[in-house]
């Protein structure tokens, strides 16, 4: 990013999204974000308060204002998609949606997947589905992405990438608890439920998610990208990083063939190819080089 950007975030009060406001100021980037005001944004930051799901809301909240790029944290939905084209067309040059490697969920490659294996130009879009539910979009997180996927590259109002992030890890503000499931289960003896046949996966450093993202929003590109470090790991791999920080404990793994498993077990092959972002120019490192600092950091016991 050559020169200072307009940059609207929708969402950006957690995890991912406070480390991209973060680095975009630092590039000197004027940015604003907008959410429903569930907590205050960083200084130096414009506070823009609407529900992103009520097209009025959100039109009035924004008023006159534009933007070089609009980064969309939370959209998990072709509502919210369809939404988002009507009121930033005019508004925008460039849209950045973050999507998730769940699209890739009916795959079972076992080399990594590229782009193209979910081309969005051929993904249906039905609005008429439960996407209020709660209970359903959570059933249905991967179609709720595709979907939006699908609307967002149906427009020509604006031009549009979605990231597909894998699975991020790292940072003490981690919310899903999944690596302290697995450290609970270390340290008491419990058994960790694994496939019968355990699919390694892709995963991304929350810092090095962030530094993507915030690079994205200065480049040109369009079209899906795979955003994921290098290599893949296995629930193995990931325990045995955990169970470094659990003195005493133990990971005891128990195969189950149907059923709920742990987080981070994968009855299906889906890691993400990268080489797209490397042409692009972004280098993302090696998934085990960062494992063990980002396992320290969210069982609290970084530096």
């Amino acid at each position: 990013m050559e020169k200072a950007l307009d940059v609207l975030v929708i969402g950006g009060n957690r995890y991912v999204g406070k480390r991209l406001i973060t680095r975009l100021l630092a590039g000197g980037h004027r940015v604003t974000v907008l959410n429903r005001g569930s907590s205050p944004p960083p200084a130096g930051v414009e506070h823009l308060r609407a529900d992103r799901d009520d097209e009025r809301s959100l039109t009035d909240a924004l008023g006159s204002r534009v933007f070089d790029v609009v980064v969309d944290q939370v959209c998990y939905t072709p509502r919210q998609a369809a939404i988002a084209r009507r009121v930033f067309t005019g508004r925008t040059r460039r849209y950045v949606m973050t999507s998730t490697v769940e699209v890739y969920e009916y795959e079972d490659s076992p080399a990594p997947v590229r782009e193209e294996a979910v081309d969005p130009s051929t993904v249906t879009v039905d609005l008429g589905l439960p996407w209020d539910d709660a209970a359903y979009l959570e059933a249905h997180y991967g179609e709720g992405k595709r979907q939006a996927e699908a609307v967002l590259a149906a427009g020509p109002e604006f031009a549009s990438t979605v990231v597909r992030v894998a699975h991020v890890l790292g940072g003490d503000d981690d919310f899903t608890g999944r690596l302290a499931h697995y450290a609970e289960r270390i340290r008491t003896g419990e058994p960790i439920a694994v496939p019968a046949v355990n699919r390694p996966a892709t995963y991304v450093y929350v810092e090095e998610i962030a530094r993507f993202l915030a690079w994205a929003a200065g480049e040109d590109f369009t079209g899906p990208v795979n955003a994921a470090s290098g290599g893949v790991l296995s629930t193995e791999e990931l325990c045995a990083a955990v169970t470094a920080h659990v003195p005493g404990g133990r990971a005891e793994f128990r195969a189950v063939e149907v059923g709920e498993v742990s987080p981070f077990s994968f009855r299906r092959s889906y890691g993400m190819d990268n080489t797209r972002a490397t042409r692009l120019g972004f280098a993302f490192g090696d998934a085990r080089q960062w494992l063990p600092r980002a396992v320290a950091e969210t069982l609290g016991k970084g530096d």
